[in-house]
């Protein structure tokens, strides 16, 4: 079983947002380099900001309505 994203976060990892959407490596890195999800690399690290993540799910789900 996957951990939950960690609140106390501010930015999460690839394998920690494949965890949270049930997405694969490469759907999220789809979702990158589309810019639908923004992130940023800290030298060989990708990171996603939380805030970005929450707004690509509120996105969704008001596409969804």
């Amino acid at each position: 079983m996957t951990a939950p994203i960690p609140t106390s976060h501010i930015a999460v990892t690839v394998p920690e947002v494949m965890a949270a959407l049930k997405y694969s490596r490469g759907k999220v890195y789809d979702l990158i380099r589309s810019r639908a999800l923004p992130s940023y690399t800290e030298g060989r690290c990708r990171r996603i900001p939380l805030d970005a993540l929450r707004t690509y799910m509120n996105n969704r789900l008001e596409e969804a309505a």
